[in-house]
């Protein structure tokens, strides 16, 4: 690609990241709004964060038929999935698929990471360069580079001399790791760990796990979905849609009850033994409406749940390592899992609690902890991300008068509606901080924040306006209504990646909105049927 103009903007959009947002995105802008648009992919295939995980039982933990876009009808009722919660290879045939079928590729330039974002006044338009030299201008610049996907390894003295290899699961290898007669080390029982440890222990001639927090976690209970299955969904897949639109995490679920104190004991437990042994957010999403906000009511909840794990793990001293006691549950992102508690019961697993004996080193041939060197030859690192923040900070972004996002977002992320960050003209975030994004059905928010762009674009085709930016005021006040929110909750109660807790030095703000998808979504309209309250709007 050439030099962009200096008067005139190539493009009208440019789109960062090509993952379900992403594809969503370009298909919108492209073909819903005729506007010159190009997607820059740091991936040499299109799936966003399915293209990156690609790590053993790396699975979806919404409902296949729900977790998946909705804008097309035919899509909808052509594409079948083989189960509940099909895992990463399935997903990316699908997103492979949509780009195929509504003619995306054509607009999309893979490997290509984006290097800066500078808004230019003078023109104005923002001037993109990526990492291997392409440049283009355009007049909106709109980012879908995944909450997720900023992958976070920790700096653990040390792992510089490691003499085996090591992974992260957020940067897996295409052709894949071989576990088999390996002694593999573990580090970390996120979500992304408790769908790992399972596969990797049925392969690897020894699995130790090094865990930093123990965690709730509700079995999956994944099934393959018949052709009966699917005749009933497709016959009422437009309630299914509207249901998860209008549900407050963006699933198509109904609670047993608002306040499980409401109910006796016997009565709670009978929900909660439903809700296992159907398995999913169910648990969570479909028992009671208080149970991220009722300290006591999150006690029945969690207590339920750790008396699963003490009866399904044989050793009781293993069992008490795995019951997490130093936060509700739900307060850090809630796992589901495949046979992930029964894995403690093979020989071939070993437990390290690191709070009882902390991690020390990486050695040559293994990992060091207080009191003992565990030898392995493989080390994998399920240490999550740099979430909602990450991956647009490790991009040099710069808005109005060369200000940087980093220094605009130094004390934390500030925006209005998790959409815009004041002195960013023309920028737009998909699933931004500030947004309820990780705590709901993705799709569902990537969906509605992608059309509520697009309406935003269109709205000022019609007017004459060139400029968009949230105004400071707007800003500090949703910042203060989104921490607010969060206070009402017991997620402060926890030290999680939704505070950014597992960065060092990263401030600990709560970045995702919990006020619930569909208030969300009543806001985000109210604001453009007021004219866009909030937005500064130029000719």
């Amino acid at each position: 690609m050439t030099q962009a103009s200096t008067s005139d903007p190539q493009l009208d959009v440019v789109v960062i990241g090509a993952g379900f947002a992403g594809l969503y995105a370009l298909y919108k802008l492209r073909d819903g709004l005729g506007l010159r648009t190009r997607v820059f992919e740091a991936g040499d295939g299109v799936g966003g964060t399915w293209y990156w995980n690609r790590y053993p039982g790396a699975r979806c933990d919404s409902e296949s038929y729900i977790y998946s876009y909705s804008f097309s009808r035919e899509l909808e009722q052509e594409w079948l999935w083989s189960s509940k919660y099909p895992e990463q290879p399935e997903i990316l045939r699908y997103l492979d698929h949509v780009a195929d079928r509504f003619d995306l590729r054509r607009d999309i330039v893979l490997g290509a990471r984006v290097r800066s974002a500078h808004y230019d006044d003078a023109v104005p338009c923002w001037r993109i360069e990526t990492e291997r030299g392409e440049r283009v201008s355009a007049r909106f610049l709109v980012t879908a580079v995944g909450c997720l996907s900023a992958a976070n390894v920790p700096q653990i003295p040390g792992l510089d001399r490691f003499e085996g290899r090591w992974v992260h699961t957020g940067q897996w290898p295409a052709e894949g790791v071989d576990f088999a007669e390996k002694r593999v080390g573990l580090i970390g029982t996120g979500s992304t760990g408790i769908q790992a440890t399972p596969r990797i222990a049925a392969v690897a001639r020894q699995l130790t796990v090094f865990q930093r927090t123990p965690n709730y976690t509700i079995p999956a209970r994944n099934r393959a979905l018949t052709a009966a299955d699917w005749d009933e969904i497709k016959a009422i897949y437009p309630e299914i849609r509207q249901r998860a639109r209008d549900g407050r995490a963006g699933f198509p679920f109904t609670l047993a009850g608002e306040r499980a104190l409401d109910f006796s004991e016997e009565e709670r437990n009978s929900v909660y033994e439903a809700l296992w042994q159907e398995g999913g957010f169910k648990f969570l999403y479909a028992s009671f409406g208080d149970i991220l906000r009722d300290k006591a009511a999150n006690e029945t909840a969690s207590e339920f749940v750790r008396q699963k794990i003490r009866a399904i793990v044989k050793d009781p001293e293993i069992a008490r390592r795995l019951c997490p006691t130093d936060h509700p549950y739900g307060s850090k992102r809630p796992p589901i899992d495949s046979d992930y508690f029964q894995t403690y019961n093979r020989e071939n697993v070993t437990l390290v609690d690191l709070r009882e004996s902390p991690l020390v080193e990486i050695t040559a041939t293994g990992i060091r902890t207080q009191d003992a060197e565990h030898p392995v030859d493989l080390i994998v690192f399920a240490t999550g991300f740099d979430a909602m923040t990450g991956s647009l900070l490790r991009m040099d972004v710069r808005g109005s008068d060369g200000r940087r996002l980093a220094d605009a977002w130094e004390a934390g992320p500030k925006t209005y509606l998790g959409l815009q960050t004041a002195g960013f003209p023309n920028l737009f975030t998909i699933t931004g901080p500030g947004s309820p994004s990780v705590l709901v059905n993705m799709p569902v928010a990537i969906e509605q924040h992608v059309d509520w762009i697009a309406d935003c674009i269109a709205h000022m085709g019609r007017s004459g306006l060139t400029r968009i930016e949230a105004r400071p005021d707007a800003q500090d006040a949703w910042v203060e209504h989104v921490n607010a929110a969060a206070r009402e909750t017991l997620f402060y109660e926890a030290k999680s990646w939704y505070l950014g807790c597992n960065i060092p030095g990263k401030p600990e703000v709560f970045m995702p909105y919990v006020g619930g998808q569909a208030a969300y979504r009543d806001r985000c309209d109210a604001v453009a049927r007021a004219d866009y309250a909030g937005f500064a709007l130029r000719p």
